[in-house]
């Protein structure tokens, strides 16, 4: 039997029992849309976390404060402190930019305005180029109005039309909590990034928000402590002995050693290798368990072909009498299980993609459809298919033909 004779058979087999053959491949359509959808909603999970962490600027290392306790009731020891962000930008080589950020909430007002729990960032003079944003209006603050505490603001772009309508917001003044600021620049749009909008913030030097916004009289006794300082490296220095210049640099200035060190530092990389095997240990995880689909999809298969052996016992008698070989009838069932589990499994694609798109569409998750995913999940409905499309055919192919004839 030629294999297009036995697909063209295959066809009108499964043509005859619309019903029952598209619910057969039920379990092959629902195995491999769930493995697209799974596969993309983890894909999208990691896309976004990486945009979110690439986002915070280009070619950053991260240096993080460790506090530790000197006993009961005693204060926090150790740690970051603002002078060390000085100090690694005019003693490390290759550094381009140093930020140090410190949040606050606070109420702002402009004339009748007012706002209620705005976020207030005290920053210093590398924040537009490691944050990558652009002055739309005015200009940026310098580092003599940061060492001489200058009570001066830049607005993010949502929060000068809050304040300001269509009027020019540079020059005027704005009350932040009991300080009276004036405006000198407005940020261009920027938008919101990963759960951060910038666009709604306030941006001050940071010795005012250490002077007249610091959260609590135990944190003013405390000092100028930092959790994070973000430093802007060279693109074309040696990442790993820049990192060597700070840790050490650092360990001189807080009197400790590399292994008793009271911070860390890390890069852009290793924080997303960390996400990027999270990630990807959960989408292994979805996957198998949709793969469990295919498989119920693959019994399925294989008990309806067994039922369908035995209602075409008489069939397959009058194709051995006529001179069918085992082999024919083996590669004529088999043929109908791979027909099955192709169809289920191209109709699944279409759900899976679908599905993937609209899931992304109506939530607040990412999806990103992996061509990978689809020839995976299509190749395996190709294999459940041959796997559990055997057993049946090759019971077929044993049938003896005058039994077979006598069946009724």
């Amino acid at each position: 039997m030629k294999p297009l004779e036995a697909l063209s058979i295959a066809w009108e087999a499964i043509l005859k029992n619309k019903v029952r053959s598209f619910l057969t491949m039920l379990g092959i359509i629902i195995g491999v849309s769930a493995v697209i959808i799974m596969v993309a909603i983890s894909a999208g999970t990691e896309a976004t976390i990486q945009e979110q962490i690439t986002s915070l600027g280009s070619n950053l290392v991260f240096v993080q404060s460790s506090f530790s306790r000197g006993g009961p009731g005693q204060q926090q020891q150790g740690g970051l402190v603002y002078d060390d962000a000085a100090a690694i930008e005019t003693g490390v080589d290759g550094v381009t930019a140093v930020v140090v950020e410190q949040n606050s909430s606070e109420n702002v007002k402009y004339g009748d305005v007012t706002l209620e729990s705005v976020e207030v960032l005290g920053t210093t003079t590398g924040f537009p180029s490691v944050r990558d944003m652009e002055i739309g209006e005015g200009r940026y603050f310098t580092e003599k109005e940061i060492e001489r505490k200058s009570k001066v603001a830049i607005l993010g772009y949502t929060m000068a039309q809050e304040l300001f309508g269509e009027r020019n917001p540079v020059g005027q003044y704005i009350t932040v909590g009991n300080t009276k600021l004036a405006v000198i620049g407005v940020f261009k749009e920027k938008g919101l990034v990963g759960n951060t909008d910038f666009d709604s913030r306030i941006y001050l030097p940071i010795s005012v928000v250490f002077q007249k916004f610091t959260p609590s009289m135990f944190a003013r006794f405390m000092g100028d402590r930092v959790r994070m300082i973000y430093i802007e490296v060279d693109p074309k220095a040696n990442l790993d002995n820049i990192i060597t210049q700070i840790e050490l640099l650092l360990v001189k200035r807080h009197e400790v050693t590399l292994e008793t060190a009271d911070f860390s530092v890390t890069t852009q990389q290793d924080i997303i290798s960390t996400r990027e095997s999270t990630t990807a240990a959960f989408r292994s995880l979805l996957a198998w368990v949709a793969g469990v689909s295919l498989i119920v999809g693959g019994i399925g298969i294989m008990n309806i072909m067994l039922v369908s052996v035995t209602e075409r016992t008489r069939e397959i008698g009058i194709r051995q009498s006529v001179g069918a070989t085992p082999e024919d009838i083996r590669l004529q069932f088999l043929t109908e299980a791979l027909l099955l589990s192709i169809v289920g499994g191209l109709i699944g694609i279409i759900v899976g993609v679908a599905g993937a798109y609209i899931f992304g569409a109506l939530s607040d998750m990412r999806t990103v459809i992996s061509v990978s995913s689809i020839l995976l999940a299509f190749g395996s409905s190709a294999v459940v298919g041959a796997f559990f499309g055997y057993y049946p055919a090759n019971q077929a192919s044993q049938l003896d033909p005058i039994e077979a004839l006598r069946y009724e």
